[in-house]
C-alpha cells in the first residue's frame, strides 16, 4: 500500500473497480485486524478515563478536588499528541496502548500534589498558602518520579532489532506523556488547588465518610507498621523468601515472543505427493475448501494452488467478525487440524498468522539443520528429529523439506544393439529431447505477438517411465526402431530437492504448535535433539523471531534498573537511598510473575513491557516515602525508624490513590475482547498484580529496610557540605 495508508488503498480499489470491466473484490485484507484492534484500544482508552475518574472521586470525595487531577489527563494526552506529531509518530495500536497506560500514569503526579495541598488545608493553612507550601514540599519527589518513570522507557526506545522497531514509538509516547504530566502537576495543579480547594471541602456527608474511613485505615496501618518495625528480622526474612520465589516462578513460566492473537483468519499449507501435478493438487484442495465452508464461523476462504511447486498450495479461511462468533480462531484451528488430518490425498496443516510482522513466512516453527555431509545423512537425522517431535505432543503437524520420494529414471543404452540396428546416440538424444524434453524449438508470430513453440507428446503418453520404451527412434537406414529395443529404464528414489542454507547442505523441519504449547517450549525441545557431527542449526519464521528477539527486552529491564539507580543516586547524593527505593521492585516482579506461573499468560514482549513499567511505578511509591522520611530526619531530628514510620503514615493515602488509579486504568485491559485482546490482557495482568503486591511490600518491607540501611540525614545536615549548600539556598535532602 506504500504511502497510501489503508483508507487510501480502499479508495484506490474503489476507483479501479469503477473503471474496470471485471469486478474487483478484496478477498483477504490483513489491515482489517489492525483497524479492529485500533478501534478496540480506542474504546479501552475511553473506559480507562471513566474508571480512573470514579476511583479518584472515591478517594477524594469531592468533585471539585477530582477536577484537578482529571484535567491532567486531556492536557497530558494533547501534549503527548503534539510530541508524537513533532517526532513523526503515527496513531497505531502500540501508541494507543501507550496512551491507555498513560491514563493511570499521568494522574499520579497530580494526585500527589493535590493530596499534599489538601493535607495542609486540613492542618489549617489558607488555600493559597497551602498550595505554595504543598507544591514546594513535593516538587523534589515529583521531579524524581517523573524523571524515573521517563527513564524507564528510554532503554526500550533505544533497543535494536524488531522489538525496538515495534516499541520505539510506544516507549517514547509513554515517556512524553509522563514528562508532560509532571509539568502540569507542578504548574497547573497547584494553581487550580488554590482556587478549588478549601477547608469546607470535607463538609459533605460522602466526603466526611471517606475521610473517616481513610483516617481509620491510616491508624490501623500505623499500628501494623509499628509491629513490623518491632519485628524487623522476621519482615526481612519474609522479604527474602519472596525474593527467592522469583527463581521458582521464573523457571515455571512459559515463554514466547508474543501471545497468539485471534486475527480473524487462519492459514493452511498443503503438500501433495511428489508425483502430483496441478490438477491433482487442485482436486484435493477443493476438499479442504469444502471443509472450511462447513464451519459455523466461516465467512470466506481462498486457496492458491501451485505455490512452491505443483504439489503445494497455500490458503486460508476468513472468519466472521469477533462479536459474531462464539469460538476463537485457536478453537477453530484445533477442529480444522483434526478434520483435514482425515484427508488421504494430501497433507494439510492449519496454522495461525504470526503474532508480529517481519516473519519469513511458512509454518510457525522452522528449524534448519546445515552440514557438509551429504543429504542422506541429513535425511536420517531429520527423520529422527521428526519422530521425536511427533512423540513429544508439542506439535500438531511436523514435516520437512527433504524426502527421498522422488523417482529418477536412469536410461541405459545398449550400445552394441544400437550399433547393429544403426541407431546413433545423437538420434536417441534428439528423440527424447523432442518428445519429453520440453525444449524450445522455434517461435512464431501471431498478430504482432511472439509465441514459443515447445514440442512434447500428450500427457497420457509421458506419465510413467515405461512410456519411454513406446517411442520410436530413426535408424541410419530410415527405419523406425522402438526405443525399448536399445534402452533399459531403471527407476531409483532420489531426494525431492537439494536445499542449501548459507552455502551448505541443509534440511528444514517445519511444524505447527499444538494447542496450549508456546514457542519457547518448542524451541527448547528441538535444541535438545541429537545432530550429526559438525551440523549446526538455525531458525526461520516465527521461531527465528523468538530466538533473536525473545530476551531483548530483559536486557532493557536491567538497563532500566541501572538508569533509575543512577538518577536516584544523583537526586539524593547517596547510594543507599536508591537501594531502599528499589528494594520492592524485585518483590513487585515476584507478584507479577504469579499469574504467568499459573498459566494466565506467558512471558512475552508485552508482559516484559509490563515488568519494565513496574520498575517506574513501584519506584514512585518508594520516592514518596523516602523523600518525606529524609525531611523528617532533618527538620524534626527523628531517627530513621521514627522518620519512616511517620512518612509511611502520611504518604499512605497518595500511595494507595496512585495505585488505585493505575490499577483502575488497567481494568479494561483485563476484560479485553476482540482483536488484539491477548496482548492487552498480557500487559494489564502483569501491571495489576505487580502493583498490588508491590504496593503491599512498599508499605511494610520498605520502611523496615529504610530503618536499617538508609542514609543518616541528621548527621549529613550538620556537615560542612550541607552548610555550604544552605548558603546557596539548596536543600541537601
Amino acid at each position: 500500500m506504500g504511502g497510501l495508508g489503508w483508507r487510501g488503498f480502499q479508495r484506490f480499489l474503489s476507483f479501479l473497480d469503477g473503471k474496470s470491466l471485471v469486478p474487483l473484490i478484496s478477498l483477504f485484507d490483513v489491515a482489517h485486524f489492525v483497524n479492529a484492534s485500533i478501534e478496540e484500544v480506542s474504546h479501552t482508552l475511553v473506559e480507562a478515563v471513566l474508571i480512573v475518574v470514579v476511583v479518584i472521586f472515591l478517594f477524594l470525595g469531592s468533585f471539585r478536588a477530582v477536577i484537578i487531577p482529571v484535567v491532567t489527563i486531556p492536557l497530558s494526552l494533547i501534549g503527548t499528541a503534539i510530541l508524537m506529531l513533532a517526532f513523526g509518530f503515527s496513531l497505531n495500536i502500540l501508541t494507543l496502548l501507550a496512551m491507555v497506560l498513560a491514563i493511570g500514569l499521568v494522574v499520579d503526579d497530580a494526585i500527589v500534589v493535590v493530596e499534599n495541598i489538601h493535607r495542609h488545608i486540613e492542618e489549617g493553612l489558607a488555600p493559597v498558602r497551602a498550595a505554595l507550601v504543598g507544591a514546594r514540599e513535593i516538587v523534589g519527589p515529583v521531579i524524581a518520579m517523573t524523571i524515573t518513570l521517563a527513564a524507564v522507557y528510554a532503554p526500550i526506545g533505544l533497543t535494536a532489532g524488531l522489538t525496538g522497531a515495534l516499541f520505539r514509538e510506544f516507549a517514547f509516547t509513554l515517556a512524553g506523556s509522563v514528562i508532560v504530566s509532571g509539568i502540569v502537576a507542578l504548574t497547573l495543579s497547584p494553581m487550580m488547588s488554590s482556587w478549588l480547594l478549601n477547608d469546607s471541602l470535607n463538609e459533605g456527608r460522602f466526603a466526611r465518610m471517606i475521610e473517616h474511613a481513610v483516617g481509620r485505615l491510616e491508624h490501623r496501618y500505623d499500628q501494623l507498621l509499628g509491629h513490623t518495625l518491632a519485628a524487623r528480622p522476621a519482615v526481612l526474612a519474609v522479604g527474602g523468601v519472596v525474593l527467592a520465589g522469583i527463581v521458582l516462578l521464573f523457571s515455571g513460566v512459559k515463554q514466547e515472543l508474543a501471545p497468539a492473537e485471534d486475527h480473524g483468519y487462519i492459514f493452511t499449507a498443503v503438500k501433495a505427493p511428489q508425483y502430483a501435478n496441478i490438477d491433482y493438487t487442485s482436486r484435493n484442495t477443493a476438499l479442504i475448501t469444502d471443509i472450511f465452508a462447513t464451519m459455523p464461523e466461516y465467512e470466506s476462504s481462498f486457496m492458491n494452488n501451485g505455490v512452491g511447486g505443483e504439489n503445494a498450495a497455500f490458503g486460508g479461511i476468513i472468519m466472521q467478525e469477533w462479536q459474531e462468533r462464539e469460538r476463537s480462531s485457536a478453537q477453530v484451528q484445533a477442529e480444522l487440524n483434526g478434520r483435514v488430518a482425515s484427508l488421504t490425498g494430501v497433507f494439510a496443516a492449519i496454522f495461525p498468522p504470526p503474532p508480529l510482522p517481519a516473519g519469513s513466512g511458512g509454518l510457525p516453527v522452522q528449524m534448519v539443520v546445515s552440514s557438509s555431509d551429504d543429504f542422506a545423512v541429513l535425511y536420517q537425522a531429520m527423520e529422527g528429529i521428526k519422530g521425536a517431535a511427533w512423540g513429544s505432543g508439542l506439535f500438531a503437524f511436523v514435516d520437512s523439506d527433504l524426502a527421498f520420494d522422488s523417482s529418477e529414471a536412469r536410461i541405459t543404452i545398449d550400445r552394441a544393439k544400437a550399433g547393429e540396428l544403426g541407431v546413433s546416440m545423437q538420434a536417441i538424444a534428439d528423440t527424447l529431447a523432442v518428445l519429453v524434453g520440453e525444449n524450445l524449438v522455434n517461435r512464431f508470430n501471431w498478430f504482432d505477438r511472439s509465441y514459443d513453440v515447445i514440442t512434447q507428446v500428450p500427457p497420457e503418453q509421458r506419465l510413467t517411465p515405461d512410456n519411454l520404451g513406446q517411442y520410436y527412434v530413426k535408424a541410419d537406414s530410415g527405419d523406425l526402431v522402438p526405443l525399448a529395443t536399445v534402452i533399459s529404464v531403471d527407476v531409483r528414489p532420489q531426494a525431492n530437492s537439494l536445499p542449501q542454507f548459507n552455502q551448505m547442505n541443509s534440511v528444514t523441519l517445519s511444524a505447527v504448535l499444538a494447542p496450549g504449547v508456546t514457542m519457547g517450549q518448542a524451541v527448547e525441545f528441538l535444541k535438545q535433539q541429537p545432530l550429526p557431527t559438525g551440523a549446526s542449526i538455525d531458525w526461520l519464521s516465527d521461531s527465528r523471531q523468538y530466538v533473536t528477539e525473545g530476551n531483548r527486552l530483559m536486557v532493557s529491564f536491567v538497563f532500566a534498573l541501572i538508569v533509575i539507580f543512577l538518577v536516584l543516586a544523583a537526586q539524593y547524593e547517596s547510594f543507599r537511598d536508591p537501594l531502599v527505593i528499589l528494594v520492592t521492585v524485585p518483590l513487585a516482579i515476584c507478584g507479577a510473575l504469579v499469574p504467568l506461573y499459573l498459566g494466565f499468560t506467558t512471558l512475552n514482549i508485552y508482559t516484559q513491557i509490563g515488568l519494565v513499567t513496574l520498575i517506574g511505578l513501584i519506584s514512585k511509591h518508594g520516592i514518596l516515602m523516602v523523600a518525606f522520611a529524609n525531611e523528617m530526619q532533618v527538620h524534626e531530628q527523628l531517627d530513621r525508624a521514627a522518620a519512616i514510620r511517620k512518612a509511611a503514615r502520611v504518604r499512605m493515602r497518595p500511595v494507595l490513590m496512585t495505585t488505585a488509579a493505575m490499577v483502575a486504568g488497567m481494568v479494561p485491559l483485563l476484560f479485553a475482547s476482540g482483536a488484539g485482546a491477548n496482548s492487552r490482557f498480557a500487559i494489564g495482568i502483569v501491571v495489576v498484580m505487580g502493583m498490588f503486591i508491590g504496593t503491599l511490600f512498599t508499605l511494610f518491607i520498605l520502611p523496615t529496610v529504610y530503618s536499617f540501611i538508609a542514609k543518616d540525614h541528621r548527621a549529613a545536615s550538620q556537615s560542612e557540605r550541607a552548610a555550604q549548600l544552605a548558603e546557596g539556598g539548596v536543600s541537601h535532602v
